[in-house]
């Protein structure tokens, strides 16, 4: 965490120059949303936000753009896991931290790293000023800070109905898990770094920064945001009762799980037989033969809950959320 510390833009007693990139199709009352989150702001003692909505042609990344070359010292990405997805392509490398203001069902950042689904607690935390400096995974020129995965994550992704995941949350994506539980596996080599190539026969690949999937459930417990490393996760069940097993082990958190397979590297190459779904943070991108990724460290600043420094950083997310709402309460009252 002592890495880049003093990078840390402070704002001085005026509060940080801010921006929000939103996605105003998750959105219900974008205008009651603008209001709450310039009049909280302004409560906190910080300029009024610039304000930039994403399109179908550009998700959010072009806007992050934008804004960092307009002198913003943070960006608040509102929205689902694509719009965070976009939003962090436009700032790996950059002083602009991060701060999520989930609106989608998913939202895998704020589940790996603590981050409350609550609007009030998003402004706080971004308010209070707690930052992780973090690892992002590259794959061309976009980037993931939660998993990239090649197979049947991805076919999952596509099979669930977006109208149920918005009514139900994350249990859809269980129902879409089960329409391909019983498709053939993939032929795919994997390489890591300089080591010989392994061949297996994958049912999924995942790549991953962090390492818990949608619903809560923790895949790779040794996955950490900020180590340097990409955990690979190598799925191989063959029929329903190694699924079932495999899924068994994982939420039991057992130390031995079945069909599963863990390697650890900074490039990794994975190429399958053929051309096979494939996903960054939960967000679809063309299918292909080969997934290509690596490790950029330290690449990221996030906004995090107090103490910055905690193992789980979820410790004060519902302390932030509550100092949240006494914010938005002072600034209607004003």
């Amino acid at each position: 965490m002592d890495a880049g510390q003093d990078r840390r833009p402070s704002g001085g007693d005026g509060g940080l120059r801010s921006a929000v990139v939103v996605n105003p199709v998750k959105v219900d009352d974008l205008d009651e949303l603008r209001r709450t989150v310039d009049d909280a702001l302004t409560a906190a003692g910080w300029p009024a936000p610039q304000w930039y909505e994403t399109t179908v042609d550009d998700p959010g990344r072009g806007q992050t753009e934008q804004a960092v070359k307009a002198g913003v010292d943070l960006v608040f990405a509102c929205g689902g896991d694509g719009t965070v997805m976009s939003c962090v392509s436009g700032l790996v490398g950059t002083d602009v931290a991060l701060a999520v203001l989930p609106q989608g069902t998913g939202n895998l950042l704020a589940a790996n790293l603590g981050l409350s689904t609550d609007l009030a607690a998003g402004l706080q935390v971004a308010v209070e000023r707690g930052r992780r400096l973090l690892d992002v995974g590259a794959v061309e020129d976009r980037y993931f800070t939660v998993m990239a995965g090649m197979g049947f994550d991805a076919q999952m992704l596509e099979a669930t109905n977006e109208t149920t995941k918005a009514r139900i949350g994350w249990p859809a994506y269980v129902m879409g898990a089960a329409r391909h539980l019983r498709d053939r596996p993939m032929r795919v080599q994997i390489r890591i770094d300089d080591r010989p190539a392994v061949r297996r026969r994958a049912r999924s690949v995942l790549i991953a920064n962090v390492g818990r999937l949608q619903g809560g459930v923790t895949l790779l417990t040794e996955a950490e945001p900020d180590d340097g490393w990409l955990d690979v996760a190598v799925l191989t069940p063959r029929n329903l009762r190694h699924w079932l097993a495999l899924g068994w082990a994982v939420i039991r958190r057992s130390g031995q799980v079945p069909q599963l397979e863990i390697f650890r590297g900074r490039r990794v190459v994975v190429t399958s037989n053929r051309a096979q779904p494939r996903e960054l943070d939960g967000d679809l991108i063309t299918p292909g033969r080969q997934l290509r990724a690596e490790i950029r460290p330290q690449a990221l600043w996030l906004c995090v809950p107090q103490p910055e420094g905690a193992p789980d950083l979820a410790v004060d997310a519902q302390g932030a959320g509550e100092r949240g709402e006494q914010l938005i309460e002072e600034a209607r009252r004003e």
